[in-house]
């Protein structure tokens, strides 16, 4: 495959600005439930256990003593339902594959360093947003 088709750019390399998105290598990274959109987090959710058996007791201990979350108890047929309210990390391990957020000087034709590396999705769009308009601005002013 040859390389592919580029219109030469009418100003010098250190004119320009190269926002990118590059995936990670394939290994997961252990995410909070806020960043992940995890349902449980955005309305709450449900855990019933049985408590006549060890196993139950043993969830039951754990989620009343060591999970540290806001829950209310129902006791129906011999069940203990724990009702968790949302806006708290669930009990699940969520993992994402982060991309690599970046805003670089330069183009195509060189990379003149990474002026900016984000964390955040939202920080990202942003700031190319805001860098978009400055740029039809002054295409406006001529």
């Amino acid at each position: 495959m040859g390389e592919p088709f580029r219109i030469q750019p009418g100003m010098p390399v250190g004119d320009y600005i190269t926002y990118s998105i590059t995936a990670t290598r394939d290994v997961g990274a252990v995410s909070a439930c806020k960043d992940v959109g995890c349902a449980a987090w955005r309305n709450g959710w449900e855990t019933a256990v049985d408590e006549a058996t060890d196993l139950g007791k043993s969830q039951a201990a754990y989620i009343r003593l060591k999970a540290g979350r806001t829950f209310t108890e129902l006791h129906t047929a011999g069940m203990t339902v724990f009702r968790f309210t949302s806006g708290q990390r669930c009990f699940a391990e969520h993992r994402t594959k982060p991309d690599v957020l970046l805003k670089r000087g330069g183009d195509w034709r060189a990379n003149l360093g990474t002026i900016r590396r984000f964390t955040n999705p939202m920080d990202w769009a942003d700031d190319f947003r805001e860098h978009q308009s400055r740029v039809n601005e002054q295409i406006e002013k001529g």
